[in-house]
């Protein structure tokens, strides 16, 4: 299965962007989904995931109350709509999925366990 984020770009402080997890090979309802990101100097952190139950997801410390997570079925992706965007949220964003079905992973994202797919990320720039 390979993952393909897209949905990046750039946007204003305070503005919002949807940002899609495709995958070619399968389909994603049969996995967890997460979603990283990367900012230039800065390790690769966990920000949110949804199990193949669509049941609790995660969120991160610094995606709760601005990021949601959810499944299109009909298109097959998982999106992750970003509101309220800061220029800290400036990062290059990934899909993976989650082999541990979204159980700790905040903890596994630290340790980079339990992962696999990591695909090309998608840009997004928060910027005035």
């Amino acid at each position: 299965v390979q993952l393909q984020a897209s949905g990046g770009g750039v946007v204003a402080p305070g503005g919002s962007r949807r940002l899609s997890c495709a995958a070619s090979g399968s389909s994603l309802a049969y996995y967890a989904i997460g979603w990283f990101r990367q900012a230039p100097g800065k390790e690769r952190e966990g920000v949110s995931c949804i199990n193949n139950s669509d049941v609790d997801p995660y969120y991160s410390d610094i995606a709760k109350g601005r990021f949601t997570i959810s499944r299109d079925n009909a298109k097959d992706t998982v999106t992750l709509q970003m509101n309220s965007l800061k220029p800290e949220d400036t990062a290059l964003y990934y899909c993976v999925i989650d082999l541990g079905h979204c159980l700790g992973y905040g903890q596994r994202a630290r340790d980079r366990s339990g992962f696999a797919s990591w695909g090309q990320g998608t840009q997004v720039t928060v910027s005035s």
